[in-house]
């Protein structure tokens, strides 16, 4: 007698079990395989429903009175489950009927991409964003809500003061700021607010050495009452239309919907089909395109104001450049692009505002990746030339021909590009800012040779005031 080949491991199994609940819906009996998924979930029988999925069903079913059938989908660590569950109410419980049980093992997931995931949650919720030293020095600071506008104000009005100055940690009595693997996700008070909020804590540097600083994000899981009230210190530091009332009311409601639509995408949340995990994506991409274009509105508003200005300071345009290629590393890494930043110890003294000249460094990186082809390479350079300091930023995409050089700074220009989500302001915006600064922005490229934007700002030299 010849045995049967088995079947692969891919192959689902497939079985049924039937269950029963008393009135207030605690599973007091259940057959295998039910019966080892609720013990596996922490549950016991008789007991309450430890399956979410299930307990939801069968507490609609009793709610309503109703006959409920449905495909539910479960998962106890190890092991996704789909099955189609019928439910039908009695005077004491609910019936249960569970067919086409399948059962496959759950994808191992990577690590570094679920904590990938739960940061870009962790940014999309935050209020407050601010850029620290190695030491956890404030280098500057914004806020996304009214509400934080005063601390990110007096933050980056005494920058080179730790961080956690301006913040309570509660229940802890140690000198401050502590290691930084102490102080990322840890509760903080924030003075004249009342809700509570968590501070993230993100490394910026070359994986294994010792970070050469942190990006510092403020966040709270309880949503603001208003961000309609009126606040002086945010009138100071927002736009006259976009940046004072639009955009706050806008920005945290938006963010909030990115948040959670990762969290149900990643499956943080509980088990999902693709088909709705997909959906998650789409809805969370969108959110994402949205909130960038607030952004670029509102600095578009900062920048054509009559009155505008920016903060020159003493800086080093190498630290800069070196932050900005650490903030984007990630992303770089992703597509298997190197970014060539000035070495450490290498310095270009320069006379502008540091948090301007990152914004624009950031916007030069970011396109040189978004048209870069993967495997390639950016560089930063500097150069010193009769007392201007000037970063360069190259890439090896597909450049521009000399009418595309010409648009390439225009408001709304996007070069025929579809799709992206972009605004078509960054280069504008980042062109006024170095010509605010006393600067310039230029372009220098070929068709097929990549592109070359130059960032010129004062050299170091007396600043008067």
């Amino acid at each position: 007698m010849t045995t049967p080949p088995l079947a692969p491991p891919s192959v689902p199994q497939v079985h049924g079990a039937i269950a029963r609940t008393d009135s207030e819906d605690r599973l007091v009996a259940a057959d295998e395989p039910l019966l080892g998924l609720q013990l596996r979930c922490g549950g016991d029988v008789p007991g309450a429903i430890a399956i979410p999925a299930l307990r939801e069903a069968v507490g609609k079913a009793r709610a309503l009175g109703l006959r409920i059938a449905r495909p539910i989908i479960a998962q106890d660590g190890a092991e996704s489950v789909t099955a189609w569950v019928e439910i039908e109410p009695a005077v004491d419980g609910c019936q249960i009927e569970l067919r086409h049980w399948r059962s496959r093992p759950l994808p191992v997931e990577d690590e570094a991409a679920i904590a990938r995931r739960k940061l870009a949650v962790e940014r999309q919720i935050a209020e407050l964003h601010a850029r620290l030293d190695a030491r956890q020095n404030v280098l500057y600071a914004a806020a996304e809500s009214t509400e934080l506008a005063a601390l990110a104000a007096r933050m980056d009005s005494a920058r080179g003061r730790p961080w956690t100055d301006f913040v309570s940690i509660p229940g802890s009595a140690h000198q401050q700021p502590l290691h930084w693997r102490l102080l990322d996700g840890a509760p903080v008070a924030v003075e004249g607010s009342a809700r509570p909020w968590r501070a993230t804590l993100v490394p910026v540097g070359l994986p294994g050495s010792e970070p050469a600083g942190f990006e510092l994000y403020l966040g709270s899981d309880l949503p603001a009452a208003s961000q309609s009230e009126a606040n002086p210190v945010a009138a100071q530091i927002r736009a006259r239309m976009i940046g004072r009332e639009v955009a706050p009311v806008l920005r945290q409601p938006i963010a909030r919907i990115i948040a959670n639509a990762e969290t149900i995408r990643s499956r943080l949340a509980g088990p999902l089909s693709e088909e709705y995990s997909a959906y998650a994506a789409d809805i969370a991409t969108a959110g994402q395109h949205l909130l960038a274009l607030i952004d670029d509105l509102t600095d578009l508003e900062v920048v054509e104001a009559d009155d505008f200005s920016t903060a020159p300071d003493r800086i080093d345009l190498a630290e800069v450049a070196r932050q900005a290629a650490g903030i984007l590393g990630v992303k770089a890494r992703e597509r298997g692009i190197v970014i060539d930043a000035p070495r450490p110890g290498e310095s270009l003294p320069a006379v502008a505002e540091f948090r301007r000249v990152l914004q624009v460094l950031l916007n030069l990186v970011g396109n040189a990746l978004r048209y870069a082809p993967e495997g390639s390479q950016i560089w930063i350079r500097l150069e010193d030339e009769a007392g201007l300091a000037r970063v360069i930023v190259a890439d090896q995409g597909p450049g521009l021909d000399p009418a595309q050089q010409r648009k390439v700074f225009e408001k709304f220009e996007r070069l025929g590009r579809s799709g992206d989500g972009g605004s078509g302001l960054g280069l504008y915006i980042s062109r006024r800012l170095a010509r605010a600064m006393g600067g310039d922005l230029t372009v220098d490229s070929a068709p097929g040779q990549g592109a070359r934007f130059v960032l010129t700002v004062p050299g170091d030299l007396p600043v008067s005031r």
